[in-house]
């Protein structure tokens, strides 16, 4: 369940990067989605470690 939950929020957090980035250019796309990303896992895990466990 925590990988599971781990992939959802990496490619949310991506996803909405992306889509947000891609407003500006390609390589805005490419950056927001990387922190995007990192901030998707992040809430991921923080919600595993307060509801999951």
């Amino acid at each position: 369940m925590n990988k599971v939950l781990l992939l959802a929020g990496a490619t949310l957090g991506g996803a909405l990067g992306w889509w947000l980035g891609s407003f500006i250019g390609i390589m805005t796309a490419y950056a927001a989605s990387v922190v995007f990303t990192a901030l998707g896992i992040f809430i991921a895990r923080l919600i595993m470690i307060n509801y999951l466990e």
